[in-house]
């Protein structure tokens, strides 16, 4: 199972490092999830959700 966000889907996406000899080098950027429990459909679970979603209310958190 890859990471991802439970909200937005926001998944890994890869990229290139590039040298100052224009060498290229794959890498992974990774998002920034956490876990948290969070009310979903009803019910309490805890899921990987990204800060983005967090910060802008479109999870409703639970204690």
């Amino acid at each position: 199972m890859a990471r991802s966000c439970v909200i937005c889907d926001k998944k890994p996406v890869t990229a290139n490092n590039v040298s100052h000899a224009r060498n290229r080098t794959k890498t992974r950027n990774k998002p920034n999830l956490q876990p948290v429990k969070i009310l979903l459909n009803g019910r309490v679970r805890r899921a990987l959700v990204c800060t983005r979603c967090l910060r802008s209310g479109k999870v409703k958190k639970v204690a």
